[in-house]
């Protein structure tokens, strides 16, 4: 597949590195020396100094055949030209990174249709979107639906209180058939286990199962449900404030923000919350406002590292739900060994979201997750297809992939080794990063 891309900044860079591990053809474009000198070192790409708004540039970038055209420079306004000039040009589908929510409404997105742009991603948004899964099912670290739930991705850290520790696979699925563990990330690294791995105290678990199972795998994972309604927010992000607009009114917010030109703006934008001029980094501060009555910690300032930090400190006054953005990715996995909860990243988001517009024309009825080292993809089952080929125990499927569930007829189920795929099926797998080319051979 032929993928240009536009802006090489964080998310590009991001985008690029995966895709182009993924043996798919990709030139970056860029008006920064450097960042292409870096990106040619260390990535198997094609770079392009140029303005992604030239003429000249995109077709010297050979848009004209490109399957996908990704626009995502830091400026709203060149990503969304770019993408119309590529269309013109004849890229076959555009994305372009916005900064806007009210592009997003269904009648503003035909508008961008019209003129040659197919997708709008707000990383943002996504974002908001996230975090809002995250207080409905406050004791995940990640959750993930398929088919309007009838099947479930979730990953959860599993510590000494809980029943599987110690358990080798084979003994946990033949005690436990409605939960299937796709993957563990255990000290910086994320695999895909076999029978005879065990679970360890610390282990972040990814496991499959049926709406109906989903409090089996919280009981034997040790963990409560506790329902969030007090909410504190560190930073009055554009995060913060789409967050806000999505939340009902049974929660109760409280956003503390250190910049006072934002404060006065946050009223209008945020008007059932409270705003609260100070530092969150001040523990003074976070007693004087309540932190230990609160439900949820939320750290959404522009600093990965104090993020961090402020969700370990809600942690220490007893707030059982923390979330932080941690926008640098080689921090994700240290982050993910302390206790701070769940991790949001805006690259990683974004990453999945283009993903998914790769693996499916129809992206709304397609799923991508994107995380640190691994990624998860919802596919359909195509006619001919060589899963369909053989029960799953014989299609002698890579190491570093396995099938979690699929949703046939509209109901979810696992996958055993015995099962045989059928066309039509929609199948979560779980892959680590680099190997989805793979998954596309045997759907496809």
């Amino acid at each position: 597949m032929n993928i240009v891309i536009a802006g090489a900044g964080e998310v590009g860079q991001h985008i690029a590195k995966l895709l182009s591990s993924e043996e798919q053809d990709i030139v970056l474009i860029d008006t920064d020396d450097a960042k292409l000198e870096h990106i040619d070192a260390n990535y198997n790409l094609m770079t392009r100094k140029g303005s992604p708004t030239s003429f000249k540039t995109l077709k010297d970038s050979g848009v004209e055949d490109a399957d996908l055209f990704v626009a995502v420079t830091p400026s709203e306004d060149k990503n969304l030209t770019a993408c119309v000039i590529a269309k013109g040009l004849g890229a076959t589908r555009t994305v372009a990174r916005i900064d806007n929510y009210e592009y997003l409404s269904q009648e503003n997105r035909e508008f961008f249709l019209r003129h040659g742009i197919n997708d709008l991603i707000y990383p943002e948004q996504l974002a908001a979107l996230e975090i809002k899964t995250a207080l409905n099912h406050s004791w995940v670290r990640q959750w993930f639906e398929l088919q309007n739930g009838e099947l479930v991705l979730i990953g959860v850290k599993v510590y000494e209180n809980a029943s599987i520790i110690g358990s080798k696979l084979r003994d946990v699925s033949f005690s436990h058939q409605d939960l299937h563990i796709c993957a563990i990330t255990r000290r910086h690294e994320t695999i895909i286990p076999g029978g005879d791995d065990e679970i360890l105290a610390g282990d972040i678990i990814f496991v499959t199962t049926t709406p109906d199972y989903v409090d089996n795998l919280r009981q034997v994972c040790g963990k409560d449900d506790h329902k969030v309604h007090d909410i504190m927010i560190m930073g009055g992000s554009r995060i913060a404030v789409r967050l806000v607009s999505m939340l009902g009114p049974e929660y109760r917010i409280k956003i503390i923000e250190n910049n006072r030109e934002v404060c006065r703006r946050l009223p209008e934008l945020c008007p059932n919350c409270e705003i609260i001029y100070g530092d969150a980094r001040d523990n003074d501060i976070l007693l004087d406002e309540g932190i230990e009555d609160m439900d949820a910690f939320i750290a959404l300032t522009d600093s990965s590292e104090t993020n961090i930090l402020a969700g370990l400190s809600a942690k220490e006054f007893g707030v059982k739900k923390t979330i932080a953005e941690v926008e640098n990715i080689q921090f994700i996995s240290e982050a993910e060994g302390l206790n701070i909860g769940t991790i949001i990243n805006k690259k990683l988001l974004a990453s999945s979201k283009i993903f998914q517009i790769l693996l499916a024309a129809d992206s709304e009825s397609s799923k991508f997750l994107s995380l640190a080292d691994a990624e998860v993809a919802e596919l359909e089952v195509k006619p001919g297809a060589k899963i369909t080929r053989s029960a799953v125990k014989d299609l002698k499927l890579s190491r570093d992939m396995t099938i979690g569930g699929l949703v046939r007829a509209g109901r979810g189920m696992l996958v055993t080794g015995n099962t045989v795929i059928q066309p039509g099926d929609r199948v979560v797998v779980f892959c680590l990063s680099g190997v989805i080319h793979k998954i596309e051979k045997l759907f496809g």
